[in-house]
């Protein structure tokens, strides 16, 4: 396997009973990678997360992974009794006691103000970024994130997904994620794979959204959307206005 390669599925099938759930799954995960998986429901996204986070074993085929690999994962959705008593600091320092630790992961996903907020109080956002800080207490060298912008609006999903692909240009890591939603989600990703118990197609988004098979699968309507913006976000959710900036720097003024 090369140095590059995370982690390695060579023919990989997994059934559950007499229903196969994944087909003959060839897939490399390499070093600052962007891979975003896409598909309909029921078409194995689920349990080919579980095989590469190593929860479940392949029935053929093999898994190879990078003796060193450390791998954050950010689950779809948190589900917590709503009258526990559990502020944010607190659910981080499950995963690591050093506050200070927990502090600069909330830092990094924009959030820190709100170390000490109660967790059911916080925005569908909000809670992605916590989840989000709270996988990157592993220090990984590979993310798995499952619908990281579940239950965030269309503006929050958009920022949700500069800041991943910020963190892969930060930390130096790889992403695999899984999207029901590729034209938001191509301008944060290298490789997108499109899955229906096997592997439909993959490429960059642009080949995938025209290739017949993503067709068949989603429609020849489905637009890529690509983001043209006069301002950018801050981690702290300050907007800076770039066509501003621009100009100042045209004028000399930095």
């Amino acid at each position: 396997m090369s140095k590059d390669v995370l982690i390695k599925l060579d023919g990989v099938s997994k059934q559950f009973g007499e229903h196969a759930v994944l087909q003959n799954i060839d897939l490399n995960i390499q070093k600052n990678q962007i891979i975003t998986l896409i598909g309909p429901n029921g078409a194995g996204k689920t349990t080919l997360v579980k095989l590469v986070l190593g929860l479940l074993s392949p029935d053929q085929g093999k898994v190879v992974r990078l003796p060193e690999l450390r791998i954050g994962y950010m689950p779809q959705k948190l589900l917590l009794e709503s009258t526990m008593p559990l502020q944010v600091g607190r659910f981080l320092q499950f995963a690591e006691s050093d506050k200070t630790l927990c502090l600069e992961a909330l830092q990094r996903t924009g959030i820190p103000q709100l170390i000490n907020h109660p967790v059911q109080s916080l925005s569908g956002g909000e809670t992605q970024r916590m989840l989000l800080a709270r996988a990157l207490l592993r220090k990984p060298n590979l993310l798995v994130l499952d619908e990281p912008v579940q239950g965030v609006d269309v503006s929050g999903q958009e920022m949700l997904y500069q800041l991943i692909a910020g963190l892969r240009d930060e930390l130096g890591c790889a992403i695999f994620m899984v999207s029901h939603d590729l034209h938001l989600v191509m301008a944060a990703t290298d490789q997108v794979i499109c899955l229906n118990q096997h592997v439909c197609c993959s490429g960059s988004p642009q080949q995938v959204s025209i290739d017949p098979a993503f067709v068949e699968l989603f429609g020849a309507k489905t637009a890529l959307y690509t983001h043209h913006h006069d301002h950018h976000h801050e981690l702290n959710l300050e907007v800076v206005n770039d066509t501003a900036t621009q100009a100042e720097v045209e004028n000399g003024g930095l």
